[in-house]
């Protein structure tokens, strides 16, 4: 049977993107790990590698360049010898049954058997279903493409596949499991706690039991149909229509999520800003070839090793636990023509002040040149947003899910302070640290922002150059 070649999802809220250009024609042989065709996800355009070989098959109703192609799609086809070629891409069943069987209203991840990125799996970035769901998956001819996982990754487990399964057996009979409906305990308490009805629900269990995941599931899926609601209260005055673009779209929906699934709360403190000052005005000339760090390079340096140190920041919430993560990538907002993006300084607690401003250098002028890669933009575990520049004293930042925490920045102020009981003029810095309440309490992350003030306001902290 000809293996198609799906879509996959670049970023855990892609729902569309656009179809680059195929790497191969029509005909050529494909092995494991070929770049076969650009998609342009979310941010950026990345080249799909196969995981299977074949003859590559494009149908004559595949997409063109440039045609925006969702999640799922199938766009061509990986033939083995012998094998007829399909005279379209809607020939294989999936096509058919992934659109009958999408949830209304969520977000549903794409997992695509034949394709992934390049990028290295992490819980920040798209991963694929594993081996056990997708032999699963086979084996109940269920199209992994349609299925719903409330997992922030989009990672399909085996009882997401139970799940599509037993209400695909429920759409065919035309009825719910017969008889009366049963949870266990636990599903029960979570229900009561989020306010699900789980007498409603399609269980995953066996005959039909709903266990605490169908309602976690249920709950997200009601989170995030109350969140893309809010899109449709009309205006109230005559205006004129801008219609959003696709980076317009996706920042939209980033910040729902993050102020909808998390559990946001924001501290803000004021840090004396006069060592920042005196040490970027010395770096003026003394940094060599000119390459004099910014006001963020010399934060994000600061976060890294605050991290470090007190890691519980540095997280996300997985699986109704947990997740630390290993490395410390630093997010730090980069304002473009086309709208926020987010690159990433990876292993920035390893690199020198020096590396940094060269790494952020680079990524911002790529950004608003348009020239990011999907790598530059994944992975991040802590995000940091500077609006100083634009003379804000303080705001209140966005979580970037599944990022744990998020530290704003504002202007550089001159006013009285008091030292040694006598008013002064002094420098201070507004900081404003927003964190999920699901991964850390608010003592921990207090602490954490106390300890980078300390760094902040210590002459002998001040990194090095070299």
């Amino acid at each position: 049977m000809p293996h198609p070649i799906t879509i996959p999802r670049l970023g855990w809220s892609m729902e569309e993107g656009v179809f680059g250009t195929w790497l191969k024609a029509s005909g050529d042989v494909v092995r494991v790990g070929e770049m076969i065709f650009v998609l342009e996800g979310e941010k950026a355009a990345t080249e799909i590698e196969s995981l299977d070989s074949g003859r590559l098959c494009i149908p004559a109703d595949a997409p063109e360049p440039g045609a925006t192609v969702k999640v799922g799609d199938v766009i061509g086809y990986l033939l083995a010898e012998g094998e007829i070629a399909p005279d379209s891409v809607r020939s294989h069943p999936s096509v058919t049954q992934s659109q009958s069987s999408d949830p209304v209203g969520v977000v549903v991840p794409s997992i695509s058997s034949a394709l992934t990125t390049i990028s290295a799996p992490c819980p920040s970035s798209p991963r694929v279903a594993g081996p056990a769901a997708r032999r699963l998956a086979r084996e109940l001819g269920i199209d992994l493409g349609a299925v719903f996982t409330p997992d922030p990754t989009g990672r399909v487990v085996c009882e997401d596949v139970q799940r599509a399964a037993w209400q695909r057996s429920q759409r065919a009979t035309g009825g719910r499991h017969k008889g009366k409906a049963v949870a266990t305990p636990r599903a029960r308490r979570r229900a009561k706690e989020l306010g699900v009805d789980w007498a409603r629900l399609d269980g995953t269990g066996r005959n039909g039991r709903v266990r605490e995941r169908d309602v976690m599931a249920s709950s997200v899926e009601q989170v995030a149909k109350s969140a893309g609601a809010t899109d449709e209260i009309p205006p109230t005055e005559p205006g004129r229509y801008l219609a959003a673009g696709r980076l317009r779209r996706v920042i939209a929906q980033r910040m729902s999520a993050g102020a909808h699934l998390a559990v946001p709360v924001t501290l803000t403190t004021k840090v004396g800003a006069e060592p920042l000052v005196a040490y970027r005005e010395q770096l003026q000339g003394t940094a060599p070839h000119g390459l004099v760090p910014t006001y963020n390079d010399i934060l994000i340096y600061w976060v890294a090793r605050t991290i470090l140190e007190l890691r519980d920041l540095n997280a996300c919430w997985y699986r109704q636990g947990v997740h630390l993560y290993d490395g410390i990538h630093i997010a730090t907002a980069v304002d473009t023509p086309e709208g926020l993006l987010a690159p990433v300084v990876r292993d920035a607690d390893r690199r020198t002040l020096l590396e940094i401003a060269e790494v952020t250098r680079t990524l911002i002028g790529a950004a608003r040149a348009g020239q990011l890669r999907q790598d530059q933009l994944s992975g991040g575990t802590f995000t940091i947003s500077n609006l100083g520049m634009y003379g804000v004293d303080a705001f209140t930042p966005v979580l970037n899910l599944p990022q744990a925490a998020i530290l704003g920045v504002g202007r550089i102020v001159e006013e009285p302070v008091v030292r040694s009981g006598q008013v002064v003029a002094g420098k201070t810095l507004t900081l404003s640290l927003t964190f999920d309440h699901r991964v850390v309490d608010g003592a921990p992350a207090a602490r954490w922002l106390q300890r980078l003030c300390q760094r902040m306001e210590s002459p002998t902290s001040q990194p090095t150059t070299g």
